[in-house]
């Protein structure tokens, strides 16, 4: 049963483990107002593990350089962890990646099914 997680009043979302990952999914918008909560609480998380983490951001609205600059903050957290990190994305954040050209450090992804996928491959490689 996924846990809910109210960030703040404009970010929401849930987080499931599956095996050794983290599945995060996330709605509304990931912007100044919400990234430091957003930062402080997905960091403890892995921190605490399972070391991967899988951000499903399909249903975010908004992401700023503020979030950018959390997503890559995570990214390195889960990597150092020896994890790795997934985001399932939509055009709007796929567009926003792609202009600070992030889109193979934040290991873009078309759906959950294929993030879980990449774990899985990573674990046996």
């Amino acid at each position: 049963m996924p846990e809910q997680l109210t960030l703040t009043v404009s970010l929401r979302g849930t987080r499931e483990v599956k095996g050794d990952c983290q599945l995060f999914r996330l709605t509304g918008l990931l912007d100044a107002f919400s990234e430091p909560t957003f930062r402080k609480k997905l960091g403890q998380y892995v921190e605490d593990g399972p070391p991967h983490v899988v951000l499903d951001l399909a249903h975010i609205d908004f992401v700023d350089s503020s979030g950018l600059g959390a997503l890559v903050q995570l990214a390195k957290k889960a990597q150092s962890a020896g994890g790795s990190f997934q985001i399932v994305t939509n055009p709007r954040v796929t567009q926003t990646v792609k202009l600070v050209r992030l889109e193979s450090f934040l290991s873009l992804q078309d759906s959950v099914e294929v993030a879980i996928k990449r774990v899985s491959e990573s674990n046996q490689g």
